[in-house]
């Protein structure tokens, strides 16, 4: 019997656990989609739609614990500015996750983890930037 064994451990300490789903989120929030295993993106989907629901709050202490929560302070704004905003009026369930196969290495289930009503181009819209930014430096 598996009572009160609320979440997927993932071979993981707390700490490592902790920041690891600190950073995941952090980086579904920037690219609206990633690809990681089944479990991860499973446990993330629970991250992430606590995070949309602060984010829809929008109050100052809804903020702080997200800051609390995330890493980034551009994690922190988007989700607020740009992630609220969008799903003002939707009641759960902001994200998706898709099976994706079977990775080559050790035939974990992978998934994709994204954003429901994602702006497609989101992803890798930093990277897209920073190499931009860098070919101007160049010139």
């Amino acid at each position: 019997m598996r009572h009160a064994r609320g979440y997927r451990r993932l071979n993981r300490t707390h700490e490592h656990r902790k920041a690891l789903f600190s950073n995941m989120a952090g980086s579904l929030i920037e690219h609206e989609q990633i690809k990681t295993t089944l479990p991860k993106a499973k446990e993330l989907k629970r991250v992430m739609d606590k995070l949309v629901t602060l984010a829809k709050r929008g109050d100052i202490h809804a903020r702080r614990q997200a800051a609390a929560q995330l890493k980034q302070d551009k994690d922190v704004a988007k989700l607020f500015d740009v992630l609220g905003a969008r799903y003002k009026d939707r009641q759960g369930g902001y994200t998706r996750v898709l099976k994706a196969g079977f990775r080559y290495g050790d035939m974990a289930p992978m998934a994709i983890i994204e954003l429901v009503d994602r702006d497609p181009d989101a992803k890798g819209a930093a990277d897209k930037e920073r190499v931009a930014a860098e070919e101007a430096a160049e010139d």
